[in-house]
C-alpha cells in the first residue's frame, strides 16, 4: 500500500497555508520518500481555489519523482476537452509522464452548485454526457494523429492536438465516485459501479468502511470483466482525512473547523468519523491499518490542521512508518 498527500489548496481561503507553503511542503514530501503522489483539489466556481492545473505545474517543477493530480478534478464536466487535453497534455509533459486524471461528476454536495451552472452555463443534466464523452475524447485526442469527433455533446474534425502527453499510450484516466454522500440512492451507485468498469484506469473512493470497499471494489471488478476489460487493486485510492493529537476531542475539534470551512458546510461527527482518522499516533496507526489489509493501492491523506507542518512531520515520522511495518 501506498500514500498520497492531499494539498489543501483551498485553504490559501482561509488561512490554513498558502501557496508558497504548498510548494515547501511538497518538496518536503518529495524528500521523505513516504508518499506515492500528491493530489491537489479542483473546483474553479462552486469551491474556488487555487486552479488546479495551474498548481499541479508549479509542483511538478520542484519535483522529480513524486505522481500528481486532481482528488478529484471536480471541474472536469465544465472543460471543453481539447482547451483541457492541451493543458493536461503540457503537464504531463513538463512532470515528465508523472500525472494520473482523477475525474468525477461535480454538480452535487457542499458547495454553490447553482452559481457554478448559471456561470459557466451547464445544467446539471449535462454534467453526466459531458463527463462520458469528455474522457473518450480526451483519450481521442491524445492517441490519435488527425481525428474527428462526432458527439452528442462536442464536434471537430481533422484535428491534431499538440502537444501529444508524456506518458504513452496516454495519461491515466482515473474515476472518482462515492453516490451515497451526495444522496445517491443503491441504482445510481449500481451505475457508478459500471461507470468506472466500463471507462476508467482507476477509482478513488471515501468514507465507507474498509469491508464496504472490499465490497464495492468487487463489483466494479465483476462489471470491468463483463466489458472484457481488467483492472488493477494498485489503482484504487482513498480519499482521506488525518489530525494526530493525543487530546482526541482537540483532534476532532480542529477537524471540524477545518473541514466546515474547507467545504461551507456542517459535518456531522459520525460524517467525520467516516472521512477521518483521528487522535493519537496509535489510535490513527490503527485505523489505517485496517485500510491497508484490504489491500488498497493508496490512500491520500489530507491535513485537517492549520499547522500543516507539524502534522506532516508527525505523519512522516511517527504515523506511516509504522502502518507500513510488517
Amino acid at each position: 500500500m501506498n500514500f498520497g498527500l492531499t494539498l489543501p489548496n483551498r485553504g490559501v481561503l482561509f488561512g490554513a497555508t498558502t501557496p508558497r507553503q504548498l510548494l515547501e511542503l511538497s518538496k518536503e514530501a518529495e524528500r521523505s520518500g513516504r508518499w506515492r503522489t500528491i493530489w491537489v483539489g479542483d473546483s474553479l466556481v462552486a469551491k474556488p481555489r487555487l486552479e488546479a492545473i495551474t498548481l499541479l505545474s508549479a509542483i511538478a517543477a520542484v519535483t522529480e519523482r513524486v505522481r500528481l493530480g486532481p482528488a478529484c478534478f471536480a471541474s472536469f464536466t465544465t472543460r471543453h476537452p481539447v482547451p483541457l487535453a492541451i493543458q493536461w497534455a503540457s503537464l504531463d509533459l513538463i512532470a515528465d509522464g508523472r500525472t494520473v486524471l482523477c475525474v468525477c461528476l461535480g454538480g452535487a454536495g457542499n458547495g454553490d452548485w447553482g452559481t457554478e451552472s448559471r456561470i459557466l452555463e451547464i445544467e446539471r443534466s449535462q454534467r453526466l454526457p459531458r463527463f462520458e464523452e469528455g474522457i473518450r475524447a480526451l483519450r481521442e485526442l491524445w492517441t490519435q494523429q488527425r481525428m474527428t469527433h462526432r458527439g452528442d455533446v462536442w464536434r471537430f474534425e481533422d484535428y491534431e492536438l499538440l502537444p501529444k502527453p508524456r506518458q504513452k499510450p496516454c495519461p491515466p484516466i482515473w474515476i472518482a465516485n462515492n453516490p451515497h454522500t451526495v444522496g445517491g440512492d443503491d441504482r445510481a451507485l449500481e451505475r457508478s459501479f459500471r461507470r468506472v468498469a466500463r471507462l476508467a484506469d482507476g477509482w478513488m473512493t471515501h468514507s465507507i468502511p474498509p469491508d464496504e470497499f472490499i465490497r464495492r471494489w468487487g463489483r466494479i471488478q465483476e462489471y470491468a470483466q463483463q466489458e472484457g476489460r481488467e483492472l488493477a487493486l494498485e489503482n484504487t485510492c482513498l480519499y482521506h482525512n488525518i489530525n494526530v493529537n493525543p487530546d482526541r476531542e482537540a483532534a476532532m475539534a480542529e477537524t471540524k473547523k477545518f473541514l466546515d470551512l474547507y467545504y461551507a458546510a456542517n459535518f456531522t461527527r459520525e460524517k467525520i468519523e467516516a472521512w477521518c482518522a483521528l487522535g493519537s499516533v496509535d489510535e490513527c496507526v490503527e485505523h489505517l491499518r485496517a485500510w491497508k489489509r484490504t489491500g488498497i493501492g493508496e490512500i491520500a491523506l489530507r491535513l485537517c490542521s492549520w499547522d500543516q507542518k507539524a502534522q506532516f512531520d508527525l505523519v512522516v515520522n511517527e504515523v506511516l512508518p509504522r502502518v507500513m511495518e510488517p
